[in-house]
Order: C-alpha cells, then structure tokens, then sequence
C-alpha cells in the first residue's frame, strides 16, 4: 500500500494584462490527515518570465513540473509548444504511465492548463482552477472577475479564501504569483 498525499486548489485570473496564479498550501495524506498546511504550490520559472501552479500527487506533480521546465528551455521559453511537446511526451509514453497532476502555467500572454494524462486547455474567459476546491474557486472566481472591478490577484486570492471556507482539503495559507 503506498501512501498519497494529495489536496491542493489552483486558481488563474487573467484580467487587464495581468495574471495571476494563487494557490493553497495544504498537504494532506490519504484522506483525513493534514500533512502539511504551508507548501508552497506556485513558483516562478524559467528566469521569472513563466509562472504555474500544481495540484495532485505530490510526487507527480513534481515530475510534471520539473519535465515541463525542461521543454520550457528546449524550446526558448515558448510555453504553448513547451506544454503541447509535454503532453506529447505522456501520451506517447510506452509504459502507458499517466501522472495524477495538473498544472496552470502563463506566461505575459497565455495561460494555459496541463494535465498528466496529456491534455492541453486553454481556459475559457481568463479564469481556471484545478484540485480538489478547484470548482468551488472558479465560481468564485467567474463571479468576482464580473462582478467587481478587482485586479487579477484580488480575484485569485478571494476565491482561493472562498474555496478553502468550503473545501476540506484546501485552505487558506496562499501563494500567489503574478505576470
């Protein structure tokens, strides 16, 4: 039997030429156990011109991450193909392994989310979330976003606070970068 640890909610607001990316800081192992309430989920990468934030196994999430960097200097920094060559890479992997990790990455243009299972989305209207309060923040979010006059890390920040009022594997310790 393996252990998991698991739980995490990402939110990205695009608005007004800024985006952001928030996330939580929980860490929880199998499904009652609070391992770690301060992780920092969302990083800077690529000299800084790149931002993303992850969200599943942890161990996954790391090896998305960390392969995604790499396709980020295989290809200069250019983040659509850098996602679509990574999610290339998983589909046509021979052991047939699908990570259990997402990840939203932007760069000053695109945002964009990546799954392990070899999916590239982007989001419609500016707005996205991923993780286990990911639904609870992007409709906090999409509410936010149209309803006030908020900058993109306000709006991110907001529904990650709503989303970790909601869901117990989310909470409210953020990190939040911005683009």
């Amino acid at each position: 039997m393996s252990i998991e640890f698991r739980g995490t909610t990402i939110c990205a607001v695009k608005k007004n030429g800024k985006t952001a990316i928030a996330g939580d800081g929980q860490v929880t192992m199998s499904e009652s156990v609070i391992f770690k309430n301060n992780a920092v989920k969302v990083r800077r990468i690529y000299n800084g011109k790149v931002i993303f934030g992850f969200a599943g196994s942890v161990a996954d999430a790391f090896t998305l991450s960390e392969r995604f960097e790499e396709m980020l200097n295989k290809f200069s920094g250019n983040l659509l193909r850098s996602a679509v060559e990574l999610a290339e890479l998983w589909r046509n992997d021979k052991v047939g392994r699908k990570l259990e990790a997402m990840m939203i990455t932007a760069d000053e243009n695109t945002m964009l989310i990546v799954s392990g299972s070899g999916e590239v989305i982007e989001p419609d209207g500016g707005v996205c979330a991923i993780g286990s309060g990911g639904n609870y923040a992007l409709a906090a979010a999409r509410a936010l976003t149209q309803e006030t006059d908020y900058d993109a890390e306000t709006v991110a920040k907001k529904a990650l606070k709503i989303a970790s009022e909601i869901c117990v594997f989310t909470n409210d310790h953020i990190t939040c970068e911005v683009i």
